[in-house]
Order: structure tokens, then C-alpha cells, then sequence
């Protein structure tokens, strides 16, 4: 379904299931802005209709930020899911391998931010949003690194 006709029933149906006003804006990339509660699209992406479904998901879903990077992951499943669920109204689908691919870019940024930076072993993420190596102790920071290169910052390191 092209873009101007799938923003309409987007909209439409948000006002049908009781979600406050959307806004739908062209950008360079696709996401979810739940602050000013507006779904931005690329409209010259190949797979446009998709992952505005997806971006439509988020906020049909009330998803406003998490508190633990594999919860991110959860909400970009939740969110595949919801939109397919929309989109299947209108007789739009999503092909599964698309959606794999877009969470499988999720795990890879959950897996590179939960590697120690000094030994390379996977660490667990605290509750401060931290990660600790249960291999070395070290402990560490790192940036959200959704749009930018990931960094990881060393806390302290325990030598045992």
C-alpha cells in the first residue's frame, strides 16, 4: 500500500483505538518520537510501508523509552508484531525475513554493548544501566550508540 494512502488509515486507526493525536512527518529515517507523539518516515526507503507499520507499532504500544537494553529488543519485537496485526487489516504484509534482519541488528548492538572492553567476554548488564564482566570484573559504560558508533567506557577494573 503506498505511503499516502497508509497514512491515512494509520491515522484513522489510532483515532479509532483511542490513541491521543499522532503526526506522521517525512525524515531521513524511520522512528518513534513519544514525546511530541510523532511517527517519522522515509518515504523513498524500499521497504517504507514496513517500517512505518513498525514505527505505527511503537506508539500504538504507548512505548516511551526502557530501562535495560535487552527491554529495547522486547519493544522492537512488540512492535514488529502490532504493526503486522494493523497491517493485516488492510491486506498488508511484512516479510518475515525483513523483520528478522531489523532485530537481528538489535541483537548485534545488544551483544557488542554487553562485551567487556578489556577482555572481550559478555558481561551483565546493573540495574545503573552499567555492564559487569563476570570473567575480569571490569565494569563499564556505554553510549546508546543506536544512530552513532558504540563506545564503551572503562568504570574501574578489578584485577584478581
Amino acid at each position: 500500500m503506498p505511503l499516502d494512502q497508509l497514512i491515512p488509515h494509520l491515522t484513522q486507526h489510532a483515532h479509532a483505538s483511542g490513541l491521543a493525536p499522532l503526526t506522521f512527518r517525512s525524515s531521513n529515517h524511520f522512528h518513534w518520537h513519544y514525546p511530541i507523539r510523532t511517527v517519522y518516515y522515509d518515504p523513498h526507503d524500499a521497504q517504507a510501508t514496513a517500517y512505518l507499520l513498525h514505527e505505527y507499532g511503537h506508539a500504538l504500544l504507548g512505548h516511551c523509552g526502557y530501562a535495560r537494553d535487552v527491554q529495547l529488543v522486547a519493544m522492537e519485537r512488540a512492535a514488529w508484531n502490532a504493526g503486522c496485526r494493523v497491517g493485516a487489516g488492510w491486506q498488508v504484509t511484512v516479510d518475515d525475513e525483513l523483520i528478522e534482519s531489523a532485530l537481528g541488528t538489535y541483537r548485534d548492538w545488544l551483544h557488542a554493548r554487553s562485551q567487556c572492553p578489556h577482555c572481550n567476554a559478555t558481561g551483565l548488564q546493573r540495574s545503573d544501566g552499567t555492564y559487569t564482566c563476570l570473567a575480569c570484573f571490569t565494569h563499564w559504560r556505554a553510549n546508546s550508540a543506536t544512530t552513532c558508533q558504540l563506545r564503551r567506557h572503562v568504570v574501574k577494573r578489578t584485577i584478581i
